[in-house]
């Protein structure tokens, strides 16, 4: 089922301008995906814009996402000398390693602060990212304190804020940004379905239903250990029907609330409740 969504409010067009007028002071990018669709998280509007700023790419949502494929995608981001890390944001695993990472970009700046004659200072890095991939939830984790505003749906924090961690490091949290236009209808759908996309602005029994095809194809035990299924009709719209009929979402006559399942299915696969999954390998697997 192809699925068409573009998504790109004013405030993200601000944004990139806020990214543009603050790089300047920046020494680091931290870029923050989802581990689940690695690809289609990236933004390739800022990589550009932030070109020539070192970047360390972060695999966040990691418990939600294959653990083997997450493994090959951090050796795939790494293999031309990048760093990157994966982190599981709810427990912290993996958090260390990322912590390494950025001090090595430190001392890196330090020891050429110095090599011109200049006093060291803390690393200022900017946190960026798709909405809702985690950027505050990292931020809180590196600070060890709820410095930024959280939270489950896409454009929780609104405006740029420097948060200091230490006399080390400053981060600088801003929305998170999207690109004008996406090339792959692919690349919107797996935005729509992982959480990065507002329920607003797309058809979400449509999303819903192409979801449960996705399922259908790659992994359908999950569909039938989870809502108790016998057989899986082969259409999307008609799966959602058979998991309403299963959950009593039942409207006056008798009639099945799809949208109440095409929510539900959404939300539960979100949330991890159908299993781990990555949607997307690295190319040279």
């Amino acid at each position: 089922m192809s699925v068409d969504i573009q998504w790109y409010p004013g405030h993200m067009a601000k944004t990139k301008r806020q990214l543009r007028e603050n790089l300047p002071v920046i020494d680091v990018v931290l870029e923050v995906r989802d581990a689940r669709i690695p690809a289609s998280s990236h933004n390739a509007d800022l990589a550009e814009l932030v070109a020539r700023k070192p970047v360390i790419t972060i695999l966040a949502k990691t418990d939600l996402a294959e653990a083997e494929a997450t493994k090959a995608w951090v050796k795939f981001l790494e293999k031309d000398g990048q760093p990157a890390a994966a982190v599981d944001l709810k427990s912290g695993r993996g958090l260390k390693e990322l912590e390494r990472k950025i001090r090595t970009q430190h001392q890196i700046l330090n020891q050429r602060l110095r090599g011109r004659g200049r006093q060291g200072r803390g690393l200022r890095a900017l946190v960026v990212g798709v909405p809702n991939v985690g950027k505050s939830t990292l931020i809180n984790r590196l600070a060890n304190r709820a410095a930024a505003k959280t939270g489950a749906l896409p454009g929780v924090t609104r405006g740029k804020q420097w948060i200091r961690v230490g006399n080390w490091l400053q981060l600088l949290d801003v929305p998170g940004v999207l690109w004008p236009k996406f090339e792959e209808p692919q690349t919107g759908f797996h935005l729509a379905i992982t959480g990065a996309i507002s329920l607003d602005v797309f058809d979400y029994v449509r999303v819903s239903a192409g979801l449960a095809e996705l399922l259908l194809r790659f992994r359908p035990e999950a569909l039938k250990d989870r809502y108790n299924l016998d057989s899986i009709p082969e259409d999307g719209v008609q799966i959602l029907e058979v998991i309403g009929q299963r959950r009593g979402f039942l409207l006056s006559g008798g009639t099945v609330d799809v949208e109440k399942a095409a929510l539900l299915l959404l939300r539960e696969f979100r949330e991890g409740l159908l299993g781990r999954f990555t949607l997307e390998l690295p190319p040279d697997l």
